[in-house]
């Protein structure tokens, strides 16, 4: 089992950023999935929330869980939903910040200069017909 939730320590996100080997980002928020039985850090997003926009910037899983794509991808749908919740439909997220396949699993879309997500209906019950 797992957990996920935002990061209210600064120094924390630091270390987790560190442990994932990707810039802190102090003035953005964090999110952390954490395996319940052993408190190991298994992914890590930072993102950032505009008045009509979320912005992923990194979100990524430790060394030990690289190839726990299940678990990244719920960990990417929690922070999707979490930004829709907040009053956004739209969420970009950086080139670079995640796996391309993880970012075209969780709904996003490539454009020309970052990956897209209108999450109109999204979090229904029936994915807006994504």
């Amino acid at each position: 089992m797992f957990r996920i939730a935002p990061i209210m320590d600064k120094n924390e996100q630091k270390a987790c950023a560190e442990e994932c080997s990707v810039p802190f980002r102090p003035e953005f928020f964090g999110i952390a999935m954490r395996d319940t039985s052993t408190e190991k850090l298994m992914g890590f997003c930072q993102f950032d929330l505009t008045s009509d926009t979320g912005i992923i910037t990194e979100l990524c899983p430790t060394p030990e869980y690289a190839l726990d794509n299940e678990a990244m991808f719920i960990l990417g749908r929690s922070v999707m939903s979490f930004i829709e919740s907040c009053g956004n439909n739209l969420c970009d997220a950086a080139f670079g910040s995640a796996d391309e396949g993880l970012l075209h699993a969780i709904g996003f879309r490539k454009g020309e200069d970052k990956w897209h997500c209108d999450m109109t209906g999204f979090f229904d019950g029936n994915c807006g017909n994504h």
